[in-house]
């Protein structure tokens, strides 16, 4: 019988819609049959499924499963917990594909499904080429069956085992009562130091505050109680823990690039010349500072399915973005876990002798830069606005970087547009050494706008 994915809900990276509008639980089973079916012709029948603490999600998850299992497929069933607790799942227990159902940062009426298959990202392509296999009921039959799984006590001993710090710290955590509460609370009893956890109880409707670490509203109560209590650092998790904001001892958010850099540098250590990717959105002083610290620095395109890509092509050890997502492959399994990122983190500042975190941001080149500026253009028009930007500097012998959208830098600093793969929007960013410079920068995009007969304040 014939079914419709909701047109919208089929996105670059994952699945994501407004529960009761353009998802349901028959498209959770719909989902199921599609994927299973995928399994099972590529010579596979098992696969791990999560689900998030939303309050829709094991309504979700329980359609998803149905349709899993009406494929011939054996499901793991590894419960509430964070995104990478499903991908941890289903690297070590050799599942042959893998569907957390989770909506991310999202609003608390949002939800949907990241998935793994053949120990691949699931994406794009892949995602998009589902609402044609539904429409045409093109599914597998079988008897499956369902096995409980409940790893969460693994994954967190799993996580323990590589934090090395020499002294102990304290640290305020904040789950935003997010999933990543199901593992924090056992996680800081195994670490050695001071802790403090805030909004552990998982709670879908999110009372304290939206869990998006990317938002600096939302490290307010981190920040306030990182000085209150003299801790040396406060780390943030975004809804389903594959992202994390920190903050250092003076309630100061270091950025996605700033925390790469760290992490880059300790690696390097050991790794020395080693390839660190960072997505196009990151600063300069990221791609120096890695440089100067003798690695190798990759620019590549944002997007978690695509950096998890680069990383397999290039044998990236480490990768990260500016919204959090920082992908180990060293001594892990180069999936994006806001959990491990912080206790390798955690380890690196507590064997240091000579400085704090705050201490070591401070020693970062200063830059001054826009936030991430979305604004909105239609689907059918956004590539073509980057592609008329694009022919424009070509024309004018513009230094044009563009393995996503354009990045062009001049004297000045550098500015940034492309178009977002997931919503109806491009998305901009500029940065300098100055004020002045800035006021350049984005004099030059939004000459760049107008000409395309847009409008950016």
């Amino acid at each position: 019988m014939s079914y419709a994915f909701h047109p919208t809900i089929l996105r670059e990276y994952d699945i994501r819609g407004i529960i009761g509008e353009t998802l349901s639980p028959a498209d959770a089973l719909h989902l199921g049959k599609a994927f299973g079916t995928r399994v099972r012709r590529n010579g596979g029948s098992v696969v791990a499924v999560g689900r998030d603490g939303r309050l829709s999600s094991p309504d979700l998850a329980k359609a998803l499963i149905e349709g899993l299992v009406s494929t011939g497929c054996t499901v793991r069933d590894i419960g509430m917990g964070p995104t990478p607790m499903l991908y941890y799942a289903a690297k070590v227990r050799d599942a042959d594909g893998g569907i957390m159902v989770t909506g991310s940062h999202n609003p608390p009426d949002h939800n949907g499904f990241k998935m793994v298959f053949a120990n691949k990202p699931f994406f794009g392509d892949d995602i998009r080429a589902l609402g044609p296999q539904v429409a045409a009921g093109d599914f597998e039959t079988g008897t499956g069956a369902v096995d409980a799984d409940p790893i969460a006590d693994e994954y967190t001993a799993r996580l323990v085992q590589d934090y090395d710090g020499e002294k102990p710290l304290s640290v305020v955590w904040d789950c935003g009562n997010g999933a990543a509460g199901r593992i924090v609370p056992d996680l800081v009893a195994k670490l050695p130091g001071r802790h403090e956890v805030l909004y552990p109880d998982v709670d879908g409707t999110f009372p304290n505050h939206h869990p998006d670490p990317t938002e600096p509203h939302t490290l307010v109560d981190l920040q306030a109680r990182v000085k209150a209590v003299g801790a040396d650092v406060g780390i943030a998790f975004d809804g389903d823990g594959d992202r994390l904001g920190v903050v250092d001892g003076l309630g100061r958010i270091l950025w996605g690039d700033q925390i790469l850099v760290i992490l880059a540098e300790d690696l390097l250590n050991h790794r020395p010349g080693a390839k660190i990717i960072a997505d196009v959105k990151a600063s300069k002083v990221f791609f120096d500072e890695v440089a100067r610290l003798g690695g190798t620095p990759l620019m590549g395109r944002t997007g978690h399915s695509l950096v998890k890509t680069m990383m397999a092509e290039t044998g990236a050890p480490l990768a990260g973005e500016m919204s959090g997502h920082i992908f180990f492959a060293d001594h892990w399994y180069g999936f994006d876990d806001g959990l491990y990122a912080a206790v390798r983190l955690l380890g690196i500042v507590a064997r240091w002798t000579d400085q704090s975190l705050a201490q070591r941001r401070d020693l970062l080149p200063q830059m001054v830069n826009t936030p991430e500026l979305r604004f909105a253009c239609a689907e059918e028009r956004k590539f073509q606005v980057v592609a008329e930007v694009k022919d424009r500097l070509a024309k004018q012998g513009a230094k044009v970087n563009d393995v996503d959208g354009v990045r062009v830098d001049t004297e000045d600093g550098w500015w940034l547009l492309r178009a977002s793969n997931t919503q109806a929007v491009l998305v901009a960013r500029c940065e300098s050494l100055n004020e002045a410079g800035l006021e350049r920068l984005k004099g030059q995009l939004q000459q760049q706008l107008r000409q395309s007969g847009l409008h950016l304040d």
